[in-house]
């Protein structure tokens, strides 16, 4: 027998209102307070005091004599604008991954897992009010995420090697007065770069009771793309896919904005997340709720 409980005429009952129904403020104060949320904020808070410490221990980057060619990684102790790009250099590949996924793809399993989604629906919550309300507050928490950590890098930075502007691996450097928006920039491309991941993990969350499988499944999938973009055999075909473009924000570090690369990244990216969230909306509007 179908367990599905969601109520198909509640807005009949007196005084009810759809949109009323679980609040983008009741959402958010519930995800703030679990503790993967303070788990995941304080590995991201604490990244930049690890660096910082291994810079201390290990020497500058840049004394040690890498070779010839500069990366961001040696000018990352030249100012705290430098230290705050190299500290999203070393995580946007993979660290800023994890906070998206967790936040996405904990959602609606986490509900399931607990076996309180079909109470949630029987408040009645309509479904695609639930979504919407559980996809906002997840994207809000990545996005918070990601503009944690430059902040904290920044504040680290410049108690540690001052304020001052950007050096530019290439030469040159960016006007103290340009750095935060250039850096703004760059976290915001990165934000939208994750989309994919982001929907990738809501798509599975959807679909699964458990959500360590939707947050590892996304993680994974994630990873599997970074390997594919490494096959150089695939020739231009890279080119469609979201790892291809990851780096782009590298572009609004130069003298002159570059927008060509993250602009073919924030449209592919955009569009396989609206894709993706097409499907788990679409999917769980059908779904037999059993848990």
């Amino acid at each position: 027998m179908s367990a599905a409980v969601d109520v198909t005429h509640a807005a009949e009952a007196p005084g009810y209102l759809a949109r009323r129904t679980l609040p983008l403020r009741v959402e958010a104060v519930r995800q703030l307070r679990r503790r993967r949320t303070l788990l995941m904020g304080g590995v991201l808070a604490a990244l930049p005091f690890i660096l910082i410490t291994a810079f201390a221990i290990g020497g500058t980057p840049g004394s040690r004599g890498g070779g010839d060619r500069i990366t961001l990684m040696d000018t990352a102790t030249a100012s705290a604008a430098n230290f705050a790009a190299t500290c999203l250099f070393v995580s946007a590949g993979f660290l800023l991954v994890v906070p998206v996924a967790l936040f996405c793809g904990d959602t609606v399993a986490s509900e399931a897992g607990w076996s309180s989604l079909r109470y949630l629906l029987a408040a009645p919550v309509p479904r695609a009010r639930l979504l919407w309300s559980k996809l906002l507050v997840a994207l809000g928490f990545s996005l918070a995420a990601m503009v944690l950590l430059p902040l904290v890098a920044l504040a680290a930075g410049a108690a540690a090697y001052g304020w001052g502007p950007l050096e530019l691996p290439t030469g040159g450097a960016l006007a103290t007065g340009d750095t935060v928006p250039r850096l703004a920039l760059v976290v915001a491309f990165i934000f939208v770069s994750q989309l994919v991941t982001a929907g990738l993990a809501f798509w599975l969350s959807t679909k699964t009771d458990a959500p360590l499988g939707a947050v590892g499944g996304a993680v994974g999938l994630t990873i599997v793309g970074n390997v594919l973009d490494a096959v150089t055999a695939l020739g231009s075909w890279r080119e469609f896919l979201p790892a291809h473009w990851q780096f782009a924000w590298a572009d609004a570090l130069q003298p002159d904005l570059e927008w060509g690369g993250m602009a073919k990244g924030a449209a592919i990216s955009v569009t396989y997340a609206l894709i993706l969230f097409a499907c788990a909306f679409r999917g769980f509007s059908r779904k037999d709720i059993v848990s």
